[in-house]
């Protein structure tokens, strides 16, 4: 059983059918967000991402390129999915790939347990499948075609024809787990979030369950059926026990124990295989149910979702060429309600990048201690007697602080970075009040003018803290700018939630010249043409 302070957090395993765009990228930010924000408040934290490498797809894809398929995932992953953790500074702890030998051993000995345990049979299937989503499609997701395509029935999800497979397979029990299941989203009502996925998940459920085709037999590109080496495994029974054999499953018990459960990161259109199958497997197995599924919504592009193969997707590098990797975090977090869909706009990320952070957060921070080197050396100042309006700024801090931890807990990113913004828009409102270059030329009024950048660069420490997990490029900048390292790692130490306390940065500590946060751009012809 992990302990209360452990958080383990997971995206899903991505397809190397191709290379990523920006809707992969969205959910490895949130991720990295969570993920970081739960380090600096002290928690156990180990953040998982990957690739999923079998199934028909992947063998599809490699063959149109003329190369084997471990050859073509190998290919992927170390051009375009391990350089875009890099491009948009993901922290993860561990990145797994369904080829690796640890999860293939992993898949063995899950399937031979259930196996073992009564919940596999062989059978015989027919059904319409969906290459693209590696899914027996249900009814509710059966379509008729149009177009090219009319008189066919087609996936409502990639409005692609559907292919009519029979095949003898070995099914696992699934619908003994009804029950359990309803059972289970009833007394947790939080393991899946948002409300609207899991209103979605248990109306699915309730119309009853059939039990899971679990192997495939009319190709070879997969993890064996360890029992019967003429099948492979299905490729979402295999890729969902990515999160167990990536933290020991099988091979460590003392890591598992550590780690599991986790909490999932998913896209809506996989919230079923996330919110049903993975719990009823892991009820089979005798192992504990995730903490949480939360279901983000998608990344829209001219109202369509981001898709490569109608030519929506972007790569990421479009974006951070320009704007720099810090503002596509931002952009993504802050302009989208996290849990529904959101559409991407390069004119919306155009002028949040000047408003809200160049001219918001950059040129706060740069004004903030271009007034400290002119008017006291270089050091913090110290404070002299609080005014109702300094007093207003430290409670706002201590505030701000709370309700960031309290709304990351609840998987609100959109609405914590809202709430540390209030800091940010605040500062700028009290500089413009207190007017410290009219305080400077009056001798009498330097203890004011002391506590007044006193407190403007405590608000600026608690933001580099609180910014960090979202914008860790210009924060850790701001961080060398606004003293010692050495005193400011010291700080970090602290629960990110404490990070409003007042007083943290002494006075006196040396400060450095801040190099530009938020560069000017010039975005002509580097979104609004695209």
């Amino acid at each position: 059983m992990a302990t209360r302070s452990s958080f383990f957090l997971t995206t899903p395993i991505f397809y190397v059918n191709d290379a990523p765009h920006i809707g992969h990228a969205y959910t490895e930010v949130a991720a990295d967000v969570l993920a970081r924000w739960h380090r600096q408040a002290g928690d156990d934290t180990w953040l998982l991402t990957g690739t999923d490498e079998h199934g028909q797809k992947i063998l599809r894809t490699a063959t149109a390129n003329g190369v084997a398929p471990k050859e073509w995932a190998d290919r992927l992953v170390e051009s375009a999915w391990k350089p875009l953790l890099e491009l948009i500074d993901i922290s993860n702890d561990d990145f797994i790939r369904t080829t690796d030998a640890r999860h293939e051993e992993g898949v063995a000995k899950f399937l031979q347990k259930l196996y073992d345990d009564g919940h596999i049979y062989a059978g015989e299937f027919e059904a319409l499948y969906c290459v693209g989503c590696e899914e027996f499609k249900p009814k509710s997701e059966i379509v008729d075609g149009t177009g090219e395509f009319e008189g066919q029935k087609v996936c409502a999800i990639h409005s692609k024809p559907l292919e009519l497979l029979q095949e003898k397979n070995y099914f696992f029990r699934m619908s003994d787990f009804q029950d359990r299941l309803l059972a289970l989203y009833e007394s947790r009502p939080d393991f899946v979030q948002p409300a609207s996925a899991r209103n979605e998940v248990v109306a699915f459920v309730q119309q009853g369950l059939e039990d899971l085709s679990i192997s495939r037999t009319s190709f070879d590109w997969g993890i064996p059926i360890p029992w019967d080496s003429s099948h492979v495994t299905y490729v979402w029974f295999d890729a969902l026990l990515n999160y167990v054999t990536a933290v020991g499953y099988g091979s460590d018990e003392a890591e598992f124990g550590r780690r599991w459960p986790a909490n999932h990161l998913v896209g809506k259109d996989i919230l079923r295989f996330h919110a049903v199958i993975w719990p009823a497997m892991l009820m089979a197995a005798g192992l504990e149910v995730p903490e949480h599924v939360f279901a983000h919504g998608w990344l829209l592009v001219g109202g369509e979702k981001m898709s490569k193969s109608k030519l929506t997707g972007i790569a990421p590098n479009e974006i951070t060429d320009t704007f720099g990797s810090d503002a596509f975090r931002y952009y993504f977090m802050r302009a989208i309600s996290f849990g529904h869909d959101g559409s991407f706009s390069w004119e919306d990320l155009a002028a949040r990048y000047q408003a809200e952070l160049a001219n918001g957060f950059g040129n706060l921070a740069s004004r903030v201690l271009a007034m400290n080197a002119k008017y006291f050396e270089g050091q913090v100042p110290a404070a002299g007697a609080e005014d109702p309006a300094d007093a207003a700024i430290r409670e706002l801090a201590a505030s701000a602080a709370l309700r960031a931890d309290a709304l990351i807990g609840g998987f609100a990113i959109h609405e914590a970075i809202a709430a540390v913004w209030e800091l940010v828009d605040a500062l700028n409102g009290y500089i413009t009040e207190q007017e410290p270059w009219a305080l400077a030329k009056d001798p009498e009024r330097r203890e004011r003018l002391a506590t007044v950048l006193n407190t403007a660069t405590e608000g600026l420490r608690v933001l580099a803290e609180l910014l960090a997990p979202v914008i860790p490029e210009a924060t850790a900048k701001l961080w060398t700018a606004l003293g010692a390292e050495e005193t400011l790692g010291a700080l970090l130490e602290q629960p990110i939630r404490e990070a409003g306390e007042w007083g943290r940065l002494p006075a006196g500590t040396q400060q450095h010249k801040l190099d530009v946060l938020f560069p000017r751009i010039e975005t002509e012809g580097a979104g609004a043409a695209k």
